[in-house]
């Protein structure tokens, strides 16, 4: 070999070195959460029933306690975690630029969001897209809407939505678009829009939470697709991302199966193979995700499953008294069902 071949081999398999080097000293978003303490994830800025602090400060909401969930893999605490008000506008950036770890925050899985930097976990709520509107306008449908004013909030789904039906339907649709859901919200009481659209249970929730008279609003479909609100985490980490996804199934999986908040420590004691893989008594499942054993009971325990967090949050125990619709199990007639956990 010439001195020349020589120089530039031992150059490429040292510039080789050096990279793998490099990617073996580089630490996994695992690793960085931990040693910083806490879990950081982007929540809604005030939506009752999805993120919200209650009268204490205390964060609350659906999306709260799918954040938690992770918190809990990862640190055996549901209180590991801090949250960070984010736009529909700066939600998607706020992911990419590294400012929250996780982002449970309300938002529909898409093609463009995926290819720009976002994996999706599976769906933690189902809904549709929703107007709603004044009684008093006397309109009860999206035909009836033509030349209508539409308070939206920008780079959301929705924003696309209302101009698709506009065109498709030749309405002639009026949007008036803010960066933060809010000021959408104030805008619509304000009567400067004659509808607001946003998913049926954050409408629901304005409504409820919001209106001067909630009786003086109704809401209807916006058209008849079914959207997925699915929590994402950044491409390149597939263990963030797998930690993410199992933490969240951990409470469906529980509801399939029976487990709960208050019978999780009896179940224990089960001679189910599924529920001890489940409980972490037959190991295996935490140590493939580098968690702790016990990660899945750990969450049930603190947090519930997922009936439970749905029922506190958006029905029967809360303010809202949303019914489970398309977030019941498969088995009930729903959408919503687990991966197995083997």
């Amino acid at each position: 070999m010439s001195l020349r071949k020589l120089i530039i081999s031992a150059g490429i398999g040292f510039i080789s070195i050096v990279a793998l080097s490099a990617a073996a000293k580089a630490e996994s978003t695992l690793q960085i959460v931990q040693k910083r303490g806490y879990l950081t994830c982007g929540s809604n800025e005030a939506t009752l029933g999805f993120g919200l602090p209650n009268s204490k400060g205390y964060w609350e909401g659906l999306d709260i306690d799918t954040c938690r969930a992770m918190a809990v893999a990862i640190f055996a605490d549901k209180d590991a975690a801090r949250f960070v008000p984010l736009s529909g506008a700066k939600r998607m950036t706020a992911l990419a630029a590294g400012e929250v770890d996780y982002l449970p925050r309300t938002t529909i899985g898409t093609l463009q969001r995926d290819a720009n930097g976002a994996n999706f976990i599976p769906t933690n709520s189902y809904g549709y897209d929703g107007f709603m509107v004044r009684k008093s306008l006397g309109v009860a449908k999206v035909q009836d809407m033509a030349g209508a004013s539409v308070c939206v909030q920008s780079g959301s789904t929705t924003e696309v939505t209302v101009s698709d039906i506009s065109r498709a339907l030749g309405l002639d649709l009026k949007l008036t678009l803010f960066e933060a859901p809010i000021a959408a919200r104030e805008a619509f009481f304000a009567d400067r829009c004659d509808a607001l659209i946003a998913g049926d249970s954050f409408l629901a929730s304005v409504r409820a939470n919001q209106a001067p008279n909630p009786d003086d609003y109704i809401i209807f479909p916006a058209n008849d697709i079914i959207n997925a609100s699915r929590p994402a985490v950044r491409h390149g980490d597939d263990q963030w991302f797998d930690i993410a996804k199992w933490s969240f199934l951990a409470m469906v999986r529980a509801e399939e199966m029976g487990v709960t908040q208050s019978n999780v420590d009896e179940m224990l004691k089960s001679q189910d193979p599924n529920i001890r893989r489940f409980l972490g008594v037959e190991p295996g499942n935490g140590a493939a995700l580098g968690l702790d054993e016990k990660f899945a009971y750990n969450i049930v325990k603190q947090l519930g499953n997922y009936a439970e967090m749905f029922d506190r949050n958006l029905g029967s125990k809360s303010k809202l008294k949303l019914s489970r619709g398309y977030n019941a199990l498969v088995k009930d007639g729903g959408l919503m069902q687990s991966d197995p956990f083997n």
